[in-house]
């Protein structure tokens, strides 16, 4: 089988579009397929920092996310009881190369929401996370693999509410 070696703005938007998909209806044990075994998920505090340097909202290596799915799939916990609803807009997608293959930038805007009891705060409104995304893909056997995500949220030094979920 071919796989392509370049990546042009369509295939990167099919891509992106793809992997929101796969959040969006959680079939979150595919999502994890689209990174590369050295793959990183990571929403920093500060998006002037490199990976590793500091405190993190999210670092996750492979085991770290394979973790995170096990637990939004099949563990109860208050914070994802019941599970978002999220939805992907994806936007401004760009695409250059990069030393480890290509760099994807996007804006996205992540609407979530949980259904609940309406004692619960903020339970039944639609939370808007508006993002700037960057994809560092490579070409592998498996076709074009996520080596990593981060992912920068407008309000990265404000209150964050409930983030149990992948965005």
């Amino acid at each position: 089988m071919h796989f392509p070696t370049t990546l042009n703005r369509a295939d990167a938007e099919t891509l992106l579009i793809h992997e929101a998909d796969l959040l969006d209806t959680r079939q979150l044990d595919d999502w994890l397929k689209l990174f590369t075994e050295d793959g990183l998920y990571w929403i920093p505090l500060d998006p002037a920092e490199e990976p590793g340097q500091n405190a993190a909202i999210v670092h996750d290596d492979t085991l770290r996310r394979e973790e995170r799915v096990y637990h939004l799939l099949h563990v109860e916990f208050p914070a994802q009881s019941p599970p978002s609803r999220t939805l992907h807009l994806i936007g401004n997608v760009r695409v250059q190369e990069h030393e480890e293959g290509f760099l994807v930038k996007s804006n996205q805007v992540i609407y979530e929401m949980r259904t609940g009891d309406s004692a619960q705060v903020g339970i039944g409104e639609i939370q808007p996370l508006v993002t700037t995304m960057e994809h560092i893909c490579r070409p592998t056997d498996q076709g074009m693999r996520i080596v990593r995500k981060t992912i920068t949220l407008m309000n990265h030094d404000a209150w964050l509410g409930n983030l149990t979920f992948l965005l």
